[in-house]
């Protein structure tokens, strides 16, 4: 089964080309610290025996402005697809949002990612998981990726009852968990553990609703690391959970991937 990377980054040393824009107009420390190119990207994806990956737009480097991770695509299709980044403010865009993604100015966007069956990979904390039911509950097609397993609480250890709320986002199936280094290397687990955290996730979601990405540059150490880090929270997972988890469900969200 091909290894998937659904969350590295990229950032081009050429700002020229590419000028520097970050949303609120301070660029993140990792973006400028550690610029990665695309070929770098895939260089050490080739080391480590990753085969494709959906390469997140750096929008704190680039804001709106998706150039770089396009030219990324289009210069290798056969190895990457793109998660972008939509000023849903412009007037081109779609939709002509106001305000935030509850308002009902932002509908016509969800209708139109239903429609083409694009999954929207959503940024939160735990206190944005009602307006998100609210969401799903009005727009049950629209597939939902939830980056950083939306920053679930685990410190409390088993039963996790801190993390009951997210939890009970199962019963929405078109909600899907992607696991980063954020939710594998916390700076400390608490009362929890990687395999009894985890494993609640899987036998709660299934693993066929969960995909890894590496966060990469942004989260510090090489993709080999990252990935073997990944892998060890995971070792107590079936082969056949891991394939979905590495793999998989990646295909799913992104058929591009599976050509």
């Amino acid at each position: 089964m091909p290894v998937i990377d659904i969350h590295p980054h990229i950032v081009s040393p050429d700002t020229k080309r590419y000028p520097l824009a970050p949303l609120g107009g301070t660029q993140s420390t990792w973006s400028s610290e550690r610029p990665t190119t695309y070929q770098t990207l895939l260089g050490a994806m080739d080391d480590v025996g990753i085969d494709k990956a959906a390469i997140v737009h750096s929008s704190t480097a680039y804001g709106y402005d998706n150039s770089y991770v396009a030219a990324a695509v289009a210069a290798v299709p056969s190895r990457f697809t793109a998660v972008c980044s939509i000023d849903v403010m412009a007037p081109d865009a779609l939709p002509d949002q106001a305000t935030w993604f509850v308002d009902p100015k932002t509908y016509p966007f969800w209708e139109h990612a239903a429609a083409k069956n694009i999954p929207v990979c959503m940024q939160m904390k735990q206190e944005g998981l009602p307006l998100l039911r609210q969401i799903m509950d009005r727009f049950p097609k629209v597939t939902m990726i939830l980056d950083h397993l939306a920053r679930a609480p685990f410190e409390d250890g088993p039963p996790y009852k801190a993390a009951a709320e997210f939890l009970e986002l199962a019963k929405y199936k078109q909600v899907y968990l992607k696991i980063t280094p954020v939710n594998v290397t916390p700076k400390s687990w608490g009362k929890g553990t990687p395999e009894t955290f985890f494993g609640k996730i899987v036998d709660t979601f299934g693993a066929s609703r969960i995909a890894w990405g590496s966060n990469f540059p942004n989260s510090v150490g090489t993709l080999s690391e990252l990935l073997d880090a990944a892998r060890k929270a995971f070792s107590f997972a079936s082969a056949e959970q891991r394939d979905w988890i590495f793999g998989r469900t990646a295909q799913r969200l992104y058929p591009k991937l599976a050509e």
